[in-house]
């Protein structure tokens, strides 16, 4: 008879509403550990995008790092390269001013010499010829430069060509060609 009682339209709407409440509690619990699965397996991604992205990171700022030495590497041959240039070009300068000015030295000081003794080294004197008005030396400077000013030309065109010599040296310094 109690049994009965609770058929009746209201029991059976309780029992069916309680049997849906159970039903729907059941599916509630398989969603949400569904959905805690899923939530794990998307914070696993999200470390692992994390752990890829620092070491995207730290590759990056590596190849930047190394970069950077090789371009001090670089920088400091090339300006080992072009300063050995500079004073070798330098040394060849002043070695070839010095031997201008001592080949002038040693052609003024035979030149006057030679003024000084318009007949001293010969072994005949020469007939018909007269000496030209203020000694050899002038005779043989016509249509030259005089001494100082030739000395000067030619320290000038050694100084040009050292320094074309030094360009082109320069040039040839190759800025991107790495160590080995």
């Amino acid at each position: 008879m109690t049994l009965l009682r609770l058929l009746n339209p209201q029991g059976i709407a309780g029992l069916a509403l309680s049997l849906a409440l159970g039903v729907m509690l059941i599916a509630q619990k398989g969603e949400t550990r569904h959905w805690k699965k899923q939530s794990g397996q998307f914070e696993q991604l999200y470390a692992n995008e994390q752990a890829a992205l620092a070491g995207t990171v730290a590759n990056y700022r590596a190849a930047a790092d190394a970069a950077r030495s090789a371009d001090q590497a670089n920088l400091a041959r090339v300006a080992a390269e072009q300063r050995t240039i500079t004073e070798r070009t330098s040394n060849d300068y002043e070695a070839r001013l010095a031997a201008a000015r001592s080949l002038a030295h040693s052609l003024r000081v035979q030149t006057a010499g030679a003024a000084a003794h318009p007949g001293a080294g010969r072994a005949a004197p020469v007939s018909g010829l007269s000496a030209a008005p203020g000694g050899v030396a002038q005779g043989a400077r016509e249509n030259r430069l005089p001494d100082a000013d030739a000395l000067l030309a030619t320290e000038q065109a050694i100084q040009l060509d050292e320094l074309i010599r030094w360009v082109q040296a320069q040039a040839r310094v190759d800025p991107t060609k790495q160590n080995k």
